[in-house]
């Protein structure tokens, strides 16, 4: 996998009314991304509810992602711990399910300070036979990998960039500044990845773009090439989903959104509920703003 730039999905990962992975659903959801002309996939992340799926369970969803998606895009899979021996079980089990690439994200819970970070991530790559890709959520994890401490391990050879989803513009500008060439940069917050293209970012991980493959792509495009009118007006044009989709807890929203398209069910696992009805008004309001037709 060479450096990627471009747009990728942050894929949910159907349920059927059971609670068991919808294989069938989610195989037809990751041919619809490609034939839509997604640049990569990333499966088992936060928007995939890694968290609430067994070990098991989570190397399937990457095998059917890799299986579906039958080498056309590359599929990142999703590996993070807060205890670093169970994510270099993690790592090992993504690798052999046929993953192109790792996303890890900063152990939550625990903690750690900056050599702590450095160590783990260290630990998680050198187990790695595939690019790994670091994953800065402090809103989830309540730990943040400063730009000092992501420079320093874009040394490894197997480190090769970082999803930013801090929210923090400053910050990621900073990364920026200081980043080696061959390190990615890619914003983890749809509202913010005109921001970060425009500033010399590398693409997007996009929640929205499960809803709207295409047209999140085309604005992750015309940023890429600074065709900044073109980017603005596609940026407007998705704000309303882009919102939608985090009035509740993700990905409840973005589930009930594929579940009007016809693409997938919306069941989710507790602890998460489905979303509200006032929540499934919006999303039908604003995936119509979008141009999203036939809506059940």
């Amino acid at each position: 996998m060479t450096m990627l730039r471009g747009c990728g999905t942050a894929l949910v990962t159907p349920f059927t009314a059971e609670g068991r992975v919808d294989e069938g659903a989610l195989r037809e959801l990751v041919d619809w991304q490609v034939r839509e002309g997604i640049d990569f996939l990333v499966a088992c992340g936060s928007t995939g509810e890694a968290a609430t799926l067994d070990p098991a369970e989570r190397a399937r969803v990457v095998s059917v992602t890799v299986e579906a998606a039958r080498g056309r895009v590359p599929v990142v899979a999703g590996a993070t711990h807060n205890d670093t021996a169970r994510v270099v079980e993690e790592v090992r089990r993504m690798c052999d399910a046929g993953a192109d690439g790792i996303l890890s994200a900063c152990p939550y819970y625990n903690k750690p300070g900056p050599e702590g970070l450095v160590r783990h991530f260290t630990a998680a790559a050198d187990a790695s036979t595939k690019p790994l890709i670091l994953y800065n959520i402090p809103g989830r994890t309540g730990v943040n990998l400063a730009p000092q401490g992501a420079v320093r391990l874009a040394a490894h050879p197997r480190i090769a960039g970082i999803k930013e989803s801090s929210g923090d513009l400053r910050q990621i500008m900073a990364l920026l500044a200081i980043r080696p060439d061959d390190f990615a940069v890619y914003a983890g917050d749809d509202w913010i990845a005109l921001a970060v293209l425009a500033l010399g970012g590398d693409g997007l991980v996009s929640v929205v773009a499960n809803e709207v493959p295409a047209l999140t792509r085309a604005l992750v495009q015309a940023g890429l090439a600074g065709d900044l009118p073109h980017a603005r007006a596609l940026l407007a044009r998705l704000l309303p989903l882009m919102d939608a989709n985090f009035l509740e807890s993700n990905p409840a929203p973005v589930k009930a959104a594929l579940h009007a398209m016809g693409r997938a069910g919306d069941h989710v696992r507790l602890p998460l509920l489905p979303a509200s009805h006032a929540t499934r008004e919006a999303l039908r309001a604003a995936l119509h703003a979008a141009g999203v037709e036939g809506l059940a």
